[in-house]
């Protein structure tokens, strides 16, 4: 059914936002049969900051059908992981090490034309891709979610679902609507970036087309090639520190403090200067009656391990799966709601402890793991297997290192919930060595 204008005015599923974490629900929605609109606010590309994918997303993409179509695109290979400091000793977690049978590297993407080939893709799979569409106010009846109110060309539209899945990030309409956000203050940092043109891989100290992450007194550096020919770098700092001073003079100072990101970027041409605020956040309640959080919407922490896209896009196929359950057998509501909430929980979960542990050790997760022992003489921890996998994005598993953080109990952001312990990625090799 459509209203005067030709577009939907019931389906099944209604997603809001075109990014990875909405695209990816809607293509998985749409290949298990289900009627999509997805409703994104803005045109198609558009710019957003990064990325820096891990490997575990090709295992993802592999599974949905995308990964040819990914690895099409031309974009820049990640093998690996540089960490270093002031000093210009360095660390590079390589991610072969991550054992036989997983994706050794993933790539290096502008979101800008990442996000619009997601968004092709969903549109492939048979999901209706509207842009420019802002949703306005999100529809009740007697308690539950049952569409949404949105404009698009000047004209406002209503659509009515049978679920609601709201994949728009920090804009997210329904944590906004139900008052569902929780900042993390001990983590609330800004983020001040820009590109440089003219990069080239030649200057680089390390491995060509690896991120590099750099630590100094007052924060952390990225430098990630998002193009041949173009670097992004990024200093994230405390927002005291970026109230103190210029976000420009800000950000070539951190640079310059970090060595081997200085020698990569010589010679290139810099570009217009972003800041970004408002970093971390989380939902402890990420499901409700007709409705669904995916990635950014539910939760956002900090990107120095990279684990955006993965999160995303993860949470996004199980959220689609849990629906299409859902769809297909409303008494199994409860318990595929709790599923995916449990699910979702233990990625991010997992994901904030590193960056916890990075972040207590002055900018540098090395202490942290020498007192755990997971850092000897005979197996630097940037060459163990279950640190690798850690830092590779493997969120989901009981492996050594993730359960011990899992064990610290200061670093506890949601209120209990019951860990789902099993990779979405590589359960049959996990399980195979026990983990």
């Amino acid at each position: 059914m459509s209203d005067r204008q030709g577009l939907p005015a019931s389906v099944d599923v209604v997603v809001i936002g075109a990014g990875p974490g909405g695209a990816a629900t809607a293509s998985r929605l749409a290949q298990l049969g289900r009627s999509v609109l997805v409703l994104e606010s803005r045109p198609l590309p558009r710019f957003h900051i990064g990325e820096s994918l891990l490997p575990p997303t090709m295992a993802l993409f592999e599974r949905i059908g995308l990964l040819d179509t990914v690895r099409a695109q031309g974009f820049v290979p990640k093998y690996g992981a540089e960490f270093s400091g002031p000093s210009g000793r360095f660390g590079r977690v390589p991610f072969d090490l991550q054992g036989p049978g997983r994706h050794p590297s993933a790539f290096q993407v502008e979101r800008a034309r990442f996000d619009k080939m997601l968004a092709d893709f969903a549109q492939a799979a048979g999901a209706t891709v509207i842009e420019e569409a802002t949703v306005h106010d999100i529809l009740q009846e007697e308690g539950r979610v049952v569409g949404v109110r949105y404009e698009h060309a000047g004209a406002s539209h209503t659509v009515r679902a049978r679920h609601v899945v709201d994949a728009g990030g920090r804009a997210s309409k329904i944590a906004k609507t139900f008052g569902l956000r929780n900042h993390v203050d001990r983590l609330r940092m800004v983020a001040v970036f820009q590109h440089f043109a003219n990069l080239d891989e030649g200057r680089n100290p390390g491995h060509e087309g690896d991120i590099q992450i750099g630590r100094h007194k007052d924060g952390w550096i990225w430098a990630i090639p998002i193009r041949k020919d173009v670097i992004s770098v990024g200093s994230v700092m405390r927002r005291e520190v970026l109230l103190e001073g210029d976000p420009a003079k800000l950000l070539d100072e951190h640079i310059r403090r970090v060595p081997r990101i200085v020698t990569r970027i010589e010679g290139t041409q810099p570009g217009e200067v972003h800041v970004e605020t408002d970093y971390c956040y989380y939902a402890d309640t990420v499901t409700g009656p007709g409705w669904s959080l995916v990635g950014d919407a539910a939760c956002f922490f900090d990107p120095i391990f990279s684990g955006g896209v993965l999160l995303a896009t993860t949470t996004g196929v199980h959220a689609a799966e849990a629906v299409d359950g859902i769809l297909s057998d409303p008494a199994r509501t409860e318990e595929l709601q709790k599923a995916y909430s449990d699910f979702l929980k233990t990625g991010y979960d997992t994901y904030s402890r590193v960056i916890h542990a990075y972040y207590e050790h002055g900018y540098n997760i090395r202490p942290y793991l020498e007192s755990v022992g997971m850092d000897r003489e005979e197996l630097r921890w940037y060459d163990n297997p279950w640190v690798v996998r850690l830092l590779s994005g493997d969120f989901w598993s009981r492996s050594e290192i993730n359960e011990l953080m899992r064990k610290e109990s200061r670093w506890d952001t949601f209120a209990p919930f019951d860990h789902v312990l099993k990779c979405p990625f590589y359960a049959e090799l996990n399980a195979a060595e026990g983990v």
